[in-house]
């Protein structure tokens, strides 16, 4: 794939480019193409000024803007209808196009809007955030939430473009950006462990947004996003025993429980430190992970000022939610568990005793 002013980015699935670098937002135009006449520019309104930016460079196409709430509270129902009766209205067709301005939340259900408008219509992502640019925005897919849960409706919906503008993350307060690196560092646990090396080696310089460490682990998170993804687009089962697509909901049955009980006042991508915190001590204690591996997940995440610790919920609370986890069979819980570092596994079922403990672990009372 052609990898515009960066590198070691692989090409992804359906073939298409994304973009890693500096000062690269001109990228939007060529990834649209020409054929659509229509483009609506999803954004939240905190970002209204960097999506007219965005906008400036869309001279070619008749622009719509969808203003969307702003975070995961904005990820609804009402949300979509509203902005299909807009597209609607504006006479969006099957050629023209969606442009997603934000982070996580928004590349998730402006990825929505775009897989669900007559059934599907081109979507180039634009995330603003560390975590967007490693997760949400490659892979393609969408999602919004219910009262049940997180991104419990959703589609896979492949993207034409992605452009990771990493000048965006200098304007990121640091809580963002250290958000972010959750997914970052989940990387590293289940497929890339040089991750792991790199921000153990110098945690201040995955922290700042110009370093060529920062640079170096978005490509290697990317990468490995993109690896998965190629084996197994639609979470269908990886080859060789591997858990195929679901190796990259590593620490998400707890961390979308935790986001549900505290109603998004956790940051996804330190729910995603507390989830990964709580499952490698759920595999050491079901005699699947070492302990050197376990107690590494919380040093590596710690270092860079992520949380490993959480006691805002009850475990019975905690528990329902993740009874109706995307990975749950029926009324047997899979957790996606290290057999070792980068040896990823289902563990099926485990007791409630188990889980408990592990849970005790997380809130530091053992």
């Amino acid at each position: 794939m052609p990898v515009r002013r960066s590198a070691v980015v692989p090409e992804p699935a359906e073939g298409y480019d994304v973009v890693v670098g500096h000062g690269v937002l001109d990228e939007v135009p060529r990834m649209l193409g020409e054929a659509p006449e229509r483009v609506a520019v999803c954004y939240a309104e905190p970002l209204s000024g960097l999506a007219e930016r965005v906008i400036a460079q869309l001279h070619a196409y008749e622009v719509l803007r969808l203003e969307l709430p702003d975070g995961e509270v904005g990820k609804t129902g009402p949300v979509a209808l509203a902005a299909w009766e807009r597209l609607g209205a504006a006479g969006f067709t099957r050629s023209d196009a969606v442009v997603t301005v934000g982070g996580g939340a928004t590349t998730d259900m402006g990825g929505f809007i775009a897989a669900t408008w007559l059934r599907g219509v081109r979507v180039v992502h634009v995330p603003t955030t560390l975590l967007a640019m490693v997760d949400a925005a490659v892979g393609g897919k969408t999602g919004m939430n219910t009262s049940a849960g997180k991104n419990l409706v959703g589609s896979f919906h492949e993207p034409a473009g992605v452009v990771c503008d990493l000048d965006l993350l200098g304007t990121l307060p640091e809580p963002e950006l250290i958000a972010g690196l959750g997914e970052v560092v989940k990387c590293g646990f289940i497929a890339d462990p040089e991750i792991l090396a790199l921000v153990e080696r110098c945690p201040a310089d995955a922290l700042e947004p110009r370093s060529g460490e920062l640079r170096e682990l978005v490509e290697r998170a990317i990468a490995v996003k993109i690896a998965v993804v190629q084996e197994d687009l639609r979470e269908t089962g990886g080859r060789d025993g591997h858990p195929g697509r679901e190796v990259l909901n590593y620490g998400h049955t707890m961390a979308h429980a935790i986001e549900k009980a505290t109603q998004y006042a956790v940051r996804h991508g330190e729910a995603v430190a507390l989830g990964m915190v709580y499952v490698a001590e759920l595999a050491r204690l079901a005699g699947r992970l070492d302990d050197e591996v376990a107690a590494r997940h919380a040093s590596v995440l710690a270092s860079v000022g992520l949380p490993v610790r959480f006691a805002g919920a009850s475990f019975e609370e905690l528990l329902a939610t993740m009874r109706i986890d995307k990975k749950a069979r029926g009324s047997r819980l899979r957790f996606l568990v290290l057999d070792g570092l980068a040896r990823p596994a289902i563990l099926t079922d485990p007791s409630e005793d188990l889980l408990r403990a592990a849970y005790e672990h997380l809130a530091g009372a053992r």
